[in-house]
Order: structure tokens, then sequence, then C-alpha cells
């Protein structure tokens, strides 16, 4: 897929009531496990050279997907579509134990690039299913996260798609069952169905620890700071990030006027700056930088150039990489492999 570059002084510089500005929401764009995965991409084609496979986007991102592609990566939805013997990586989401046997079974050499946090939902319902547990999996049908969490225990799992389902959903025994998420779910609503699910089953047991990411979480208190200012949000990222589409929702639900979702800085429409004097900006747990610098500069030639970040957390949570990629070419310890990019050359 080629590259889609924004178009510079294709938005005009119209009049609205009130000075323009641009409200910048942070913590924003990539966090650890998506850093990971996509750094674990990089370093394979360097450790074994291209092709390198990937089972399903690395990250949910049209743009760092074509990168990865440009430099060798080949995406495929199942382990069958890769060449018995080559290097597979899978992806951030996760996968099942299905997929790990099935790659096992052609001789791949798999890397695993599942977020931490991820992994820790797929042993909590390993742990909940040995001790017999009902698990309500609160999550979208179909997301490979979901998919790869179920397959931990299927016989033991339910999925429980929104909190109206949580109304009907029905359980073999009320005093053994848990519920356990998707990570990337809105904070909000994934409460709202553990509480109709606690109305229902007054037993209900929690996770250990909170299912739904540090990063989605922090995304979403700050676009919530931001909207109830905004007259705009937009958020930078790809139709298919749960999390970024969550982050249009909590700026509507939070008070924007008005909030949309794009890829990249050449789709935003004239017409939604028509009468928006404060236009906030955040973007996915999947999305570099650069995407969201190209949208400031794009609102920069219509007029928004005071840009004010609005910072509710810092994050500084960084995640080792997978173990076969923790070396360079020469055998020592990669400056890379315990989370971050490289420090630029001065």
């Amino acid at each position: 897929m080629p590259r889609i570059p924004s178009a510079r002084n294709r938005l005009k510089d119209t009049p609205v009531v009130g000075q323009k500005r641009v409200l910048l929401a942070a913590p924003r764009g990539y966090c650890a496990g998506v850093d990971r995965a996509v750094i674990a991409v990089e370093k394979a084609l360097e450790h074994y050279g291209a092709p390198v496979y990937v089972r399903k986007q690395i990250v949910h991102n049209i743009h760092v997907v074509s990168e990865l592609e440009n430099l060798g990566a080949i995406f495929v939805d199942e382990v069958d579509e890769v060449p018995h013997g080559a290097h597979i990586v899978f992806s951030a989401h996760g996968v099942s134990p299905a997929v790990v046997n099935a790659a096992a079974e052609r001789g791949l050499q798999a890397i695993d690039a599942t977020c931490p946090l991820v992994t820790k939902v797929h042993r909590e319902a390993v742990r909940f299913a040995r001790d017999d547990f009902q698990i309500l999996l609160i999550g979208h049908e179909g997301h490979e996260e979901v998919e790869g969490t179920a397959g931990e225990a299927p016989e033991h799992t339910t999925l429980v798609g929104s909190p109206e389902e949580a109304d009907t959903v029905v359980v073999r025994d009320p005093d053994r069952v848990v519920w356990l998420s998707q990570t990337t779910l809105s904070v909000d609503e994934t409460m709202e169905t553990v509480r109709r699910l606690r109305a229902r089953f007054p037993n209900l047991q929690d996770p250990p620890s909170d299912d739904i990411c540090y990063a989605t979480q922090n995304r979403q208190v700050a676009i919530k700071k931001v909207a109830r200012d905004s007259d705009l949000v937009i958020v930078v990222g790809s139709a298919n990030s749960s999390n970024s589409v969550r982050l249009v929702e909590v700026a509507l639900e939070y008070g924007a006027k008005a909030a949309y979702r794009v890829d990249f800085a050449s789709e935003v429409k004239q017409e939604w700056l028509d009468n928006a004097a404060t236009v906030g900006v955040t973007s996915g747990a999947s999305v570099p930088e650069e995407l969201v610098d190209e949208l400031l500069e794009a609102l920069a030639d219509a007029g928004y150039s005071d840009v004010e970040q609005v910072k509710t957390a810092e994050e500084d949570l960084i995640f080792s990489l997978p173990k076969e990629l923790r070396k360079d070419l020469s055998g020592e310890t990669d400056v890379r492999a315990f989370g971050g990019r490289a420090a630029p050359a001065e």
C-alpha cells in the first residue's frame, strides 16, 4: 500500500468565532506493546533478511504495515500461507495455542510479538479454566485479540460483546463465573457491562488486575479532558484499530461537538473546520507520531498554529523484545532490547 502524504496548503484559513487553537492530548500514539512489536519485525528483517512473514497486521495501522512491507515483511492471514521453515512473527494482538501448534507443524521459526499485557490475559484465561470457571470474555467478536484469548480456553469461554448482551448471557453456574476483557475497549462501556453482569451474577469474580491496557485507559482519560473544550476532535488511527475507534466515541460522549477518525491528514475535510475554534487532536496506540505531526502541519495551514498540550499522565513502561531478537548481529545485547527506539545520532 503506498504512503499517502498529507496535502500541504489544502485546508483554507477561514474565519471562525473565537481564537483558533489546537488542544493536543497526551499521552497519545505508540504504546510500549506496539513499539515492541514493530521493532520486532524490523529486527527480524535485520537478522534474517527479507522476507519475514507476519500473521495478520503486526499492529492495526495501515501506515505502519505499509512501511514494514516496503522493508520486506509479508503479511498473511494464516500460517498455512507461509513456506515451510520460514520465519513468522505473531502480531501484538496474540494468537491461540492452535495457531502456535500449526506454525510448529509447518516447521516455522516463530517470533512471538504478543503484547505482554495481552499475554497476561491469556494466562488468566488458562488459570480460570483450570479452576473450572466460566469465563465471560468482554470483547468484539472477530477481533484477533479476542480470538487468541478465547483460544486458550475455548470450552470455558463465552463472549459478551456489549452491555446489552450482558443482560441475556447464559451461564452454567452463577457461582463460578469470572470476567476478562479485550485490552483495547472503552473503559466506561466495559464497566457498564461488568455492572450488568454483576447485577445478574453477584458472585462474579474480577480478574486479578485490570485487563484494559494502561495505554488505552490513558488515551481515553486524555481525550475526555480535551473533548469538553473542543468544537472538533480529530483522532489519527485506522478503522480496524479498536482503541482508535473508541477514542472517537469517548470524545463525543464527553462533550466534543464533532469527532472524526482519519488515517492521514489528507483525509481531513474543510467543512469539519467550519465554526470550529478549538480542535482537539489525539492518536490511537498504534499510530506513529509523524502522522500526528503531519496533521498539525495541515491544521497550521488552516490557521490553527497555536498548539497547547493537555497532559494527563506520564508513560514510562517498557517491554523487552522477544528473546530471539535481544542481541544484534555481532551477538551483543542490542540497545533496543529492553524497550524504546535507539536514540538518533547527534
